[in-house]
């Protein structure tokens, strides 16, 4: 047992499995059992180890038949559902598809040296699903791999998961229209207009579709897979409760390529993951605004480890869509690669727009080659693209406390901390310990609005 700067704290993270079911006929939970310096809840997933299997080809997949295929699959998820359950199979060889929509009880397995290539044609992505962008709800292409309400639901295997992208890399810019898109999908969900009003597929909208997005789930596994490529976010769970996410790897250097981003999720676990993206390898969201602020469903109880990273932007950031709120974050025993260009370590960035709160975050055991910026880094005024296109209409700034990290060893950054809280609403309650650094090459510490900063050796 071990003292987190006075908060008792377990930092050995400890898994235990123990399967059950209802019915015969039913597929089994395995209860995932996870120590945190918080109390941290059971998580629940699929077991789908003596379930009926379901290989595309016997529903008619062919490869390089990309509608073939993309039938089959739905077919196939169709009968393990009808079934109570069951694991549909995508064989050895590469297989071209459209989107892939998953049901309760169902486990998409790719066996090993199998290749699932999603189009990059829009229309394949159609009719528009209920989806999100960048915290708002809306009415978008589907992403390529998209389970919607589902319980006992799982993507495993030793095969990839690859997106097509000579199309979607053509969206990657913000032209005038685009960004006119973005005005109307701000102020549609400020004024609560109903999601369903909030139409995203036009000819200029051009807003990406995520890569895996499980959408108010329950009772999800990803686990082995490989990710290649992605549009937007690679994979979003977002207003869903026990997830985890371990032994996958991920290469996607698009824009927006964000590893993991939990969002108004719970009880998720990452784990034993390797990161090379395109931006944030785990970005924890939870949503913008009044939709945030109506649903009340805090991004909780998330535990990171054994995590290995490449490149990105970030190993963790907090936000910037956090009005739904943040707490009870555990990242531990984590490494970024030498040569990876991140900017820090852990990064939590808010707005006046975002109101929420963020609490009780907990890191240990992280270490790193040079960090572009700096281990910890916390702002108050992060408004990207949005500063200028439209105005604040609720104005709401974000309480954040309770930060810990402990045990760090980086080689070199501009700075250990830089913490920007704002006069009316200081941040509070930050403390490291025990952060190791061969060089620091600007200024240590930078604070400005900050209660309760410390820093032991």
């Amino acid at each position: 047992m071990k003292k987190f700067f006075g908060f008792f704290s377990i930092v050995l993270v400890i898994s235990c499995f123990f399967s059950f079911t209802e019915k015969d006929n039913e597929i089994a939970l395995t209860e995932v059992k996870v120590t945190a310096p918080f109390e941290m809840p059971s998580i629940y997933i699929p077991n789908f180890q003596n379930a009926k299997k379901f290989v595309i080809t016997k529903f008619g997949a062919k490869k390089e038949d990309k509608v073939a295929t993309s039938e089959a699959i739905a077919k196939a998820i169709d009968a393990a559902n009808k079934n109570g359950g069951g694991i549909v199979v995508i064989p050895k060889g590469e297989w071209l598809t459209g989107k892939v929509h998953l049901k309760s009880n169902v486990n998409l397995h790719l066996e090993k040296d199998a290749i699932l290539l999603f189009s990059d044609d829009p229309k394949d992505y159609l009719p528009a699903v209920r989806s999100t962008w960048e915290g708002y709800e809306c009415y978008n292409y589907s992403p390529l791999i998209y389970a919607y309400n589902c319980k006992k639901v799982a993507i495993t295997g030793e095969g990839e998961l690859k997106a097509k992208m000579d199309v979607w890399k053509t969206w990657f810019t913000r032209p005038k229209p685009h960004m006119e898109n973005l005005k109307r999908l701000y102020y549609s969900a400020s004024y609560q207009k109903p999601v369903e009003e909030r139409q995203m597929v036009n000819d200029t909208a051009n807003l990406r579709p995520h890569f895996i997005q499980f959408n108010r789930c329950e009772n999800v596994l990803l686990e082995g897979v490989k990710i290649t490529n992605s549009p937007f976010w690679t994979i979003h769970p977002f207003l869903s409760k026990n997830v985890v996410i371990r032994n996958i790897q991920v290469y996607a250097h698009g824009h927006n390529n964000d590893g993991v981003d939990p969002e108004m999720s719970q009880n998720v676990l990452i784990e034993n993951c390797f990161f090379d993206q395109g931006d944030d390898a785990i970005a924890i969201k939870s949503g913008c605004g009044i939709d945030a602020w109506n649903l009340n469903t805090p991004s909780k109880n998330i535990v990171i480890r054994n995590v290995t990273v490449k490149n990105g932007h970030q190993l963790l950031a907090l936000g910037s869509e956090l009005s739904g709120g943040i707490e009870n974050v555990f990242l531990d025993n984590c490494q970024v690669l030498e040569g990876a260009k991140l900017f820090h370590l852990l990064f939590i960035k808010t707005n006046e727009r975002r109101g929420g709160y963020v609490k009780n975050i907990y890191t240990s055991n992280i270490t790193s080659g040079k960090i572009g910026q700096g281990v910890l880094g916390i702002e108050t005024d992060v408004l990207y693209q949005w500063r200028d296109l439209v105005p604040t209409i609720d104005r709401k700034l974000t309480p954040i406390e309770n930060i810990y990290l402990e045990d760090y060893n980086v080689k070199e950054v501009k700075f250990i901390a830089r913490i920007l809280g704002q006069k009316e609403l200081p941040v509070k309650d930050v403390f490291l310990k025990n952060i190791k650094t061969e060089k620091v090459t600007e200024q240590k510490y930078i604070t400005e609005n900050v209660t309760n900063f410390s820093d032991k050796e």
